[in-house]
């Protein structure tokens, strides 16, 4: 039997030691994770709150909005105190629990992404049948399918991570527990886990892009068919949202897991990490919803009702 010890911690040791810079950057990522709150959280409440906005493409938009609020507090919390503490570890399941959520809403949002293109499919392509298409019956499937896929992915991936052995160092080059530092840490063949990683995010990435690209093409089809300039505009406003929000997320998944492992680096990958785990879940509300006039109104009429409610509150 070999004579080794067992990790139990885990230390996180991305970004910089240097205090000044990390005062700094803890500025940025608050400024960017309050920003997110507001903006994810502030669309939930508008679409539960305007029953003018109960359609299907909203309630798509409230489930994305709440997903992305809670895929980045699972990782900036935690990067927060660790850019003011010197004590920067986090237990061994702490480490396999942020791993696990940040596998499940990553997939989610795949899934729901795709879900979201045909949505936009079955509104343009055929707007009379569209009501019968997606009700209630097709669209919350589509939502719970989507979630379960997420924690299905995320089961089988960090349980087959967990099971190895870690006994070399408990020094992750990363600002949270992704799978690929994880795995470069182990003292256990890894091979089977990178091939694990490579194809669920390969075909999860396959399935649901075609899915996009077919929803998109008939989509394309129906808008060279209007004859109304206003009416193109219009549709081409919101699918080119949908498009740039898709394309930016799955072209940022797909470079970190889906390469070859000779151009893998351990500094990259955390910079595309924390461009997917932060930054695009504050570029969504804007990217799909803020520009909406749709928003826009129910934004004006619940603001209006809230400074009618405090004229009168302090008027007494």
């Amino acid at each position: 039997m070999k004579n080794v010890t067992e990790v139990t911690i885990f230390v996180l040791k991305g970004f910089t030691d240097k205090l000044e810079l990390r005062i700094i950057l803890f500025s940025l990522f608050l400024a960017i994770y309050l920003f997110t709150l507001m903006g994810n959280l502030g669309l939930v409440v508008l679409v539960v709150g305007d029953s003018r906005l109960h359609n299907p493409m909203y309630y798509f938009l409230s489930v994305l909005s709440f997903l992305d609020a809670c895929y980045s507090s699972v990782v900036t919390p935690k990067r927060l105190v660790n850019f003011l503490s010197e004590n920067k570890v986090i237990s061994f399941f702490g480490c396999a629990e942020q791993m696990f959520l940040i596998v499940t809403f990553g997939t989610t949002e795949c899934f729901l992404l795709a879900a979201m293109a045909y949505d936009r499919y079955a509104a343009i392509y055929n707007p009379l049948l569209y009501s019968v298409k997606m009700s209630p019956r097709l669209y919350v499937p589509l939502i719970v399918v989507s979630y379960v896929g997420g924690i299905l992915t995320a089961s089988v991936q960090t349980g087959t991570a967990f099971t190895l052995s870690f006994c070399a160092s408990n020094e992750i080059r990363h600002v949270f527990c992704d799978i690929p530092p994880v795995l470069a840490i182990s003292c256990s063949d890894t091979h089977t886990n990178q091939l694990l990683v490579s194809y669920f995010t390969g075909i999860i990435e396959i399935i649901t892009i075609l899915i996009v690209l077919v929803s998109y093409g008939f989509i394309l089809l129906a808008i060279l068919r209007m004859h109304s300039a206003e009416g193109r505009q219009k549709v081409l406003s919101t699918c080119g949202s949908h498009l740039t929000g898709g394309s930016i997320y799955y072209g940022t998944i797909f470079s970190k897991y889906v390469r070859p492992s000779s151009s893998y680096s351990l500094d990259q990958d955390m910079i595309v990490s924390i461009f997917y785990t932060i930054v695009i879940p504050m570029l969504n509300p804007v990217i799909y919803s803020l520009r909406k006039k749709d928003v826009k109104e129910a934004m004006k009429r619940v603001f209006g009702e809230i400074g009618c409610i405090n004229k009168i509150y302090f008027s007494h």
